[in-house]
């Protein structure tokens, strides 16, 4: 039996790691419960921090001397480097630095099981999966934890890890083989708004009845280092006691501090092309990666009016060749403030630039980064959704857009208070302009634990504790399915969408699809298509969409492409069937194909794709 809920945020930049214990019969309050995660700081040298950034850094086998990567744990390690030191020594050879794992891990376009990173490193540098790099940061966590606590090792705790609410079924799938590599058979997923919510509940206690109360709408704003994410919570009178209820998500923004930290390094770049000082590609990466360092260290210090920052050199004589410049925070506040959170209207939504034929493999990231414009184009895209939902918690009636009574802000990009300070200032200038009150801000959360504190704080809850977020699935999702038609030269047959699992499907629940004529290809090759939506609130299991193609309210999700047994001369045939689909207790969704009227059963899991 567990001891403890372990709750793990597997951030972008940095990860961390909370704790409650199971038998405890009232929250934590103000208790100090974050783990103090060893990490190498220099050469020779570990520390304890509650953060552990999540970088991985992979030596060449000369690189450093024997012993000196060790770990309490683990006395000759010197294969790589994770955390503290990898964040800083890698700024200086990003050629061997694994960063932003995590935005990798949800990238559709590559293979994410393939050893890809460090992206375009040189051909002697070894490499790693995305996978493999979140089950090494998992690994070390883990690793941590059963040093510190031999006696409760975490793989008999319950385990609590949290995604971006704008994951999709496939990227979670694949967060979970991460932790199994990574030694945790069995964790429960939560979405990191969600967490951040569960950890202002906690913070608030009981006081929270008198900052929230049944009509309020709780926004909560999530902008991290590698993704922007909006949920919006409800809060409702059922028999006389307050609940809460997930309404919405928004989709998938890879919009973050990464991109922060790139606009910064372009513009420190063009300073110093301007003096006549070249960057290559890889001393660009450098100052990217100094220019990170020096918006963390002008945020957590008010007094300090610029940082310096300093790229190695590239040639024979490294140190003549290093390049100096700084950051002033005039410039954080005007790039970060005014590039991505700009005043803006709430009719005004994300633009998307024309884009050339060819283009380099890179991260998907959003054409456009203001993260206002995202935030006004969820809110009038729920607003329409939730004026069609038959039983939606929220009254859109009569507005332009949902209106949020309440905003909790999450992430690392809010320790600036100018970035905080605006996006109030913004969406409290749509309420007024729509007839609404201004939103207020639920304070108090801590940016860089409460994801970590209230994954943690909903496993006790889950033993019926405290008051539990309603919501089940934030998407519909849909398989797709081949039309009969006959061949007509060049022209594939049309698919249709077959919901599968409706919106707000409650975890651990079954639905079956009506009966229809549906034949199972077995084997031999085939590929699965998926979709999904977050504003068919609607639609039911058996509802079949006509139209896939250009239908703006679908987003595909990653295929499963694969062979399913067949009988020895069955190959190839299809094999009617009936569909049930189940939502786990974990979060993920299986597709279950059941032969009608024989024994034949298939199982399908909304997985990464595998390429050949």
């Amino acid at each position: 039996m567990s001891t403890y809920s372990i709750g793990i945020d597997l951030g972008t930049t940095n990860s961390a790691v909370s704790y409650f214990k199971l038998s405890e019969a009232k929250a934590r309050g103000g208790a100090q419960t974050m783990l103090a995660i060893p990490q190498l700081t220099a050469v020779g040298a570990v520390s304890e921090k509650f953060l552990l950034p999540s970088f991985l850094y992979l030596p060449n086998d000369q690189e450093f001397p024997a012993g000196s990567l060790a770990l309490p744990w683990d006395a000759q390690r010197s294969d790589r480097i994770v955390g503290e030191f990898a964040r800083s020594h890698g700024s200086k050879v990003p050629m061997r630095l694994v960063a932003s794992a995590k935005s990798w891990l949800c990238h559709a376009g590559v293979d994410r099981t393939a050893a890809i990173l460090p992206w375009q490193a040189p051909a002697d540098v070894r490499r790693v999966s995305p996978l493999t790099a979140a089950a090494l940061y998992l690994g070390h966590l883990r690793e941590a934890w059963d040093h510190q606590f031999p006696g409760t090792p975490l793989t008999e705790q319950e385990v609590v890890l949290t995604v971006p609410a704008s994951f999709d079924a496939a990227a979670r799938e694949l967060t979970l083989k991460a932790a199994q590599q990574a030694g945790l058979p069995n964790v429960t997923l939560i979405e990191e708004p969600q967490a951040a919510f569960y950890a202002w509940l906690e913070g608030a206690g009981e006081g929270f009845r008198k900052q929230v109360q049944p009509g309020d709408v709780v926004l909560v704003v999530d902008v991290g280092g590698g993704t922007t994410d909006f949920s919006l919570i409800a809060v409702t009178a059922s028999e006389g006691e307050v609940a809460l209820t997930r309404v919405a998500v928004g989709d998938h923004i890879l919009l973050g501090g990464d991109n922060m930290d790139l606009a910064l390094a372009h513009t420190v770049n063009q300073q110093l092309a301007a003096a006549g000082k070249k960057l290559d590609p890889w001393q660009f990466n450098a100052l990217t990666f100094a220019c990170r360092q020096a918006k963390e260290n002008l945020f957590e210090d008010a007094k300090l009016e610029k940082y310096p920052l300093v790229v190695p050199g590239r040639g024979s004589s490294l140190i003549g060749g290093t390049i100096k410049a700084e950051l002033t925070r005039e410039e954080l506040d005007r790039i970060l403030t005014e590039g991505f959170f700009p005043v803006t209207a709430v009719t005004e939504l994300p633009q998307s630039a024309r884009r050339t034929g060819l283009a380099q493999m890179a991260l998907p990231y959003a054409q456009d980064a203001g993260v206002t414009r995202h935030l006004a184009a969820f809110l009038t895209r729920q607003a329409r959704a939730l004026a069609e939902a038959h039983d939606a918690p929220v009254a859109v009636t009569g507005k332009t857009f949902v209106h949020p009574t309440a905003v909790l802000f999450n992430g690392g990009a809010f320790k600036a208070g100018p970035l905080k300070n605006r996006v109030l200032e913004v969406l409290n200038q749509w309420l007024a302009a729509d007839g609404g009150q201004p939103a207020k801000e639920l304070a108090g959360a801590d940016l860089d634990l409460a994801v970590a504190r209230g994954a943690a704080y909903f496993g006790w809850v889950r033993h019926g504790h405290g008051l539990r977020i309603r919501g089940g699935t934030a998407r519909a999702y849909y398989v797709g399915v081949e039309t009969a038609m006959p061949a007509v030269p060049g022209m594939q047959p049309p698919v249709k969408a077959l919901c599968v699992a409706p919106f707000g499907m409650e975890e651990g629940t079954q639905a079956d699809i009506p009966p229809q004529e549906f034949g199972l290809v077995v084997g031999e090759p085939t590929s699965f298509r998926f979709f999904a939506s977050s504003v068919r609130r609607d639609d039911h299991p058996g509802t079949l969409l006509e139209e896939v193609a250009g239908n703006d309210e679908l987003e595909e999700v990653a295929p499963i492409e694969t062979t399913l047994p067949a009988q020895p001369g069955e190959e190839g045939k299809l094999v009617p069937v009936n569909l049930q689909a189940l939502v786990t207790e974990i979060g993920t969704l299986e597709l279950r194909c059941l032969e009608r009227g024989g024994p034949g059963q298939w199982k399908l899991e909304l997985n990464v794709r595998m390429k050949e």
